[in-house]
């Protein structure tokens, strides 16, 4: 049989793309794992629409991309699958995950490479989700103002985060820390952008708490640009796969007390870095 490229409809010029007649139920041959992939490197962020998947389909394709990463701190809500997280909002809802610009467990020495999310149960209107692609956002900036930043690390810490999130005991539980690279290098594009975010990072290490309030502020305001930015309207059954690596992302809250349900599958990444 005759091989057929997938077709790729970009939704913005600077990420985010919707990928056409593939069934990720199905194992993907080569070719159109490749082309997968590529669409993933070329947009940061894909999406998938009219897909069926059980738990072990989603598992297995988060395994085409790597190794499975289990979350530092959310309960193991499915069982037999402590790798899938339980993505849930219903009208007793006190928050929601991703309510803030973040890139996921990026508190992790080694933060998550991807995340794949599959909406089952959605609310009649709303629940988009934004993503924004970080190297437009660096690349938005001045050039003194690169310079600057390209030699500075931030910290980023869960314990803001996830102590208390989930109605679990945590008592006596330690959650990620780790220090990563403002600008940080793209393991496979090899493009440069920005890595900090709202949700995780607390302090720049070389600078005064006040100056790093500030600088981070500025960073986290100029990550908010429109211009770098998509919007994906969810349905239900469809799927979304980010690199967490140069996007981030933010869940819009718009919907409640309405029921907003799915699985996120999350692939495990390597120690961030800047290469000049």
């Amino acid at each position: 049989m005759a091989y057929t490229a997938l077709r790729i409809e970009k939704l913005t010029p600077h990420v985010g793309a919707e990928v056409h007649d593939v069934d990720l139920s199905q194992a993907l041959d080569e070719r159109t794992f490749k082309d997968v992939h590529d669409a993933l490197i070329d947009n940061g962020v894909i999406f998938f629409r009219d897909q069926h998947l059980t738990p072990d389909q989603q598992k297995d394709f988060g395994r085409l991309f790597g190794d499975l990463h289990v979350h530092p701190a959310a309960p193991a809500l499915l069982e037999g699958h402590p790798e899938i997280l339980v993505i849930h909002a219903d009208e007793k809802s006190k928050r929601v995950a991703g309510e803030v610009w973040h890139s996921d467990v990026s508190c992790d020495p080694e933060p998550p490479m991807g995340s794949i999310l599959y909406m089952h149960e959605l609310p009649p209107v709303g629940g988009d989700t934004l993503f924004a692609s970080m190297y437009a956002a660096y690349e938005g900036l001045s050039e003194p103002m690169k310079r600057f930043v390209e030699g500075l690390t931030a910290w980023h810490d869960g314990e803001h985060v996830y102590r208390g999130r989930y109605g679990l005991g945590d008592e006596g539980k330690t959650f990620p820390r780790a220090e990563h690279p403002i600008v940080r290098t793209h393991p496979v594009s090899g493009r440069k952008g920005l890595y900090v975010n709202r949700g995780f990072t607390t302090r720049i290490a070389q600078l005064s708490r006040s100056e790093s309030d500030a600088l981070l502020e500025f960073l986290y305001q100029h990550v908010e640009t429109p211009e770098f930015h998509c919007r994906f309207r969810w349905q239900v059954n469809s799927v979304a796969f980010w690199d967490n690596r140069c996007v981030q992302h933010h869940a819009m809250w718009d919907y409640f007390p309405q029921r907003r349900h799915g699985h996120r599958v999350t692939i495990s990444g390597d120690k961030p870095f800047y290469r000049s």
